[in-house]
């Protein structure tokens, strides 16, 4: 079904007729309950009065069923205007708010009608007042749940699905949306609060007739009854409002990215196998996706080792960095300034490590392996590896959903070569400018470099690699950062004499 004016209008024509039927039935039912005593007690006069103006009280009394219509036919007379979609989803709890206004409307006119007839007839003002609020506060309590329970049932099951396949409805501005505890409340209300009220009025009605009814116990009984069943009323809500609560959020996390946390619900009912049907999908998902980026990893692994293959001053140089990268980011995370290091990022930064050099894929051999010293034309080609390894790891990491590894990738692959005085490349950073995890990257990096023997120069020794590092804080490196990397000696020896 189209939604558009034409269809929405024979909905509305049709919720119109609901909200005056709901109104119909809530002024029937409450005199069922009507006692006896009720008829006779104290109430000749406004029988009276009644009787006089039977004419003018049924003319002000048809505006209970007339003014709601009227208020619904305006709701959508405006919608027609302007907002149609989201008047139209809002149809429900906004026509059956409407219908209360005619009781509204009642009451106050009833008012009004009791100061005229108190002046000329025996009338007890105060009493039909009191009975009449009551009355009126059922009727609108009854009107409202009836016809806001049908329409809702109606669009939730007819309409919406025909006007809206797709659904994503929920997203439209200015929807009002009824909570899980609100709609269970509704509907508690109308099948046992508002029972109980029509049996306290009746005995309040009695109370006035018989005065052996007025023993304190009979009342201490009710207040007691009323309790429990508010209390019942609260329990029964949280039955509902908690488990969808909890549903909710584990799937806005999953919406995030995040497939490690599940849902506890314990509870043999449709909500507990909803639970455990929920933290199987993303389980299943999580393994997936858990696969995936392995997947991806060895991707950029096993071509950072092709690359490294290629380049035999070189070898275990990924083991070596990674490692050094890990050693010093778990001794750094500990150390005062630090602290606010999340496992997140160190575990993004050990992993990126292997791929800093990945850009050398694209540099020719005869480039790669040369024995000697480049010359200017060679290191400006050798120097655009890092924007190239970049380049690669964002395409590989392209459908990658963790979008903070994927970053924290190409910053260390593209940055690595720069230096804190801006000195280096390929972008001439300098300072903070320069990414965290790259000034990171560019310490192990270095500290390989030094500590290896290449086809160029043989190994320097701890001592003199060290004393280089803390000769080039605070211009090739961060100077906090190299003066923390020195203060983890001990562990990287320990793990270059391994190698």
């Amino acid at each position: 079904m189209e939604f558009n004016q034409k269809n929405t209008t024979k909905v509305a024509w049709l919720y119109g007729f609901i909200v005056g039927l709901s109104n119909l039935i809530g002024s029937v039912i409450p005199s069922s309950f009507t006692t006896p005593e009720l008829q006779t007690l104290a109430m000749s006069g406004w029988t009276e009065y009644i009787e006089s103006n039977t004419t003018i009280i049924i003319i002000v009394s048809s505006f209970c069923y007339i003014i709601p219509m009227l208020l619904c036919f305006l709701y959508y007379s405006v919608s027609i205007r302007k907002n149609l979609k989201k008047r139209f989803i809002n149809m429900p709890i906004a026509y059956a708010s409407l219908s209360m206004s005619g009781w509204i409307y009642y009451f106050l006119a009833e008012v009004v009608t009791l100061i005229i007839a108190g002046k000329h007839f025996n009338v007890p003002v105060k009493y039909i007042l009191m009975t009449s609020l009551m009355y009126v506060t059922l009727e609108c309590l009854f009107s409202f749940t009836l016809g806001f329970f049908i329409m809702e049932t109606l669009h939730r099951r007819v309409f919406l699905p025909k006007f809206f396949p797709e659904g994503k409805i929920s997203e439209t501005p200015g929807l009002i949306k009824p909570s899980n505890r609100f709609l269970f409340t509704v509907f508690y209300i109308s099948v046992s609060v508002f029972p109980i009220c029509f049996i306290w009025f009746a005995y309040i009605n009695l109370l006035h007739k018989h005065s052996e009814f007025a023993d304190k116990t009979v009342l201490l009984y009710f207040i007691i009854i009323l309790i429990l069943d508010i209390v019942i009323l609260i329990i029964f809500t949280h039955y509902y409002s908690t488990p969808l609560q909890k549903l909710q959020e584990g799937t806005e996390r999953v919406k995030k990215g995040d497939y490690t946390g599940h849902v506890s619900i314990v509870s043999n009912d449709s909500f507990g196998e909803l639970a455990d049907t929920f933290n199987d999908m993303i389980s299943s998902i999580d393994l997936n996706n858990k696969k995936l980026i392995a997947v991806q990893n060895s991707i950029l692994t096993g071509m950072a080792t092709m690359v490294e293959s290629r380049d035999n001053s070189t070898g275990g140089h990924i083991k070596r960095t990674s490692d050094c990268v890990r050693i010093f980011v778990e001794f750094l995370r500990n150390q005062k300034g630090y602290e606010n290091l999340s496992d997140a990022f160190c575990t993004n930064v050990i992993k990126a490590a292997p791929m800093h050099d990945l850009g050398k894929i694209a540099v020719p051999d005869a480039i790669l392996q040369k024995p000697g010293k480049f010359t200017d034309e060679e290191y400006e080609k050798m120097k655009q590896h890092s924007a190239e390894g970049a380049r690669i790891v964002g395409e590989v990491l392209k459908e990658a959903d963790d979008e903070d590894f994927k970053k924290i990738a190409i910053n260390v692959a593209h940055y690595h070569h720069e230096k804190w005085n801006g000195t280096g490349y390929p972008e001439k950073l300098s300072g903070e400018e320069i990414p965290f995890e790259a000034r990171i990257m560019a310490l192990a990096d270095v500290f390989d470099a030094l500590v290896s023997k290449r086809c160029y120069k043989e190994s320097f020794s701890f001592d003199k690699a060290f004393e280089i590092i803390k000769e080039s804080s605070g211009t090739h490196f961060d100077p906090s950062l190299a003066q923390k990397f020195l203060l983890c000696r001990d562990r990287l020896e320990d793990l270059y004499l391994r190698f």
